[in-house]
């Protein structure tokens, strides 16, 4: 997984800065988030990363194991910066949600594979299924994980037209579950183009 490692050790902030401005800093992550999150289907979430989400989430796990040594921040930057798209792609985290655990083991035993059967469609070109899992197989035999990280890599003619306005649509194509979003609405279509350049 190649980043452009927007998200530097210099760039972190102390445990005591990032105390100061962790609501305001909180509050501008959770209105993204409502932009990038994006459901497929009843059970299939993706939460589209951009470097505000990683940059966040890497300052909350300093925070919440009260994480001071060099050793132990560069293990969380070495563990979440991958995840930052580097212009040319998308980083999803898929979530597969079933509330009732039979229920959910039953279906991660039936989507064994659905994480490379995800796509990403900018209007005018073929959709583009997903790089799963590049750190660590996340599937065995018997099922699927519940968690996969995901990456779509997108030509020079994808990019030019989703950062042009192109419609974007987001589907899932698998024997045991399929969806379509549909041409995500323009809030969200122009917050996950933001990422693209």
């Amino acid at each position: 997984m190649e980043s452009a490692m927007t998200i530097t050790r210099d760039s972190l902030m102390t445990l005591e800065a990032y105390a100061r401005t962790r609501n305001a800093m909180r509050e501008e992550v959770m209105a993204q988030k409502k932009l990038r999150r994006v459901k497929l289907g009843e059970n299939i979430l993706l939460i589209f990363e951009n470097e505000l989400l990683i940059r966040y989430q890497i300052q909350e796990m300093l925070r919440v194991e009260k994480i001071f040594e060099e050793d132990g921040i560069r293990h969380e930057l070495e563990s979440y910066a991958p995840l930052v798209p580097d212009g040319s792609n998308f980083k999803v985290t898929m979530q597969i949600e079933y509330a009732d655990e039979e229920r959910r083991r039953d279906m991660l035993a039936q989507l064994k594979g659905v994480e490379d059967r995800v796509w990403v469609r900018i209007a005018g070109f073929d959709p583009v299924f997903a790089i799963a899992d590049e750190d660590l197989e996340r599937e065995n035999a018997e099922k699927t994980s519940a968690v996969h990280f995901l990456r779509f890599e997108l030509s020079a003619g994808m990019i030019a037209a989703a950062t042009s306005g192109a419609a974007l649509s987001v589907g899932v194509d698998h024997p045991a579950y399929t969806a379509n979003t549909g041409a995500l609405p323009d809030a969200v279509r122009a917050s996950l183009a933001s990422d693209l350049r």
